[in-house]
């Protein structure tokens, strides 16, 4: 499995998981999940490409990582 592949798929189960619990969080996590929605969008849009690791490079990995970031702060939020 590439490393793409697997880290969309931590993603996914990241988000998952925490649409189910945000509206039962703070204004602020809400807040914050919002503006997640739109990056996330964006991702995943990115992972359905048939692209290789190299087409989708250095900015796509950093969108993954300031997503994995987004996460950890709304479930401390919760």
């Amino acid at each position: 499995m590439s490393d793409i592949k697997k880290m969309a798929e931590e993603l996914k189960q990241n988000y998952d998981e925490l649409k189910l619990k945000v509206h039962l969080g703070s204004k602020e996590a809400q807040d914050e999940w919002d503006e997640l929605q739109e990056r996330w969008k964006h991702f995943e849009s990115q992972a359905n490409l048939k692209k290789s690791k190299e087409d989708l490079g250095d900015a796509f990995e950093i969108l993954g990582s300031e997503l994995k970031d987004a996460f950890s702060r709304i479930r401390e939020a919760l």
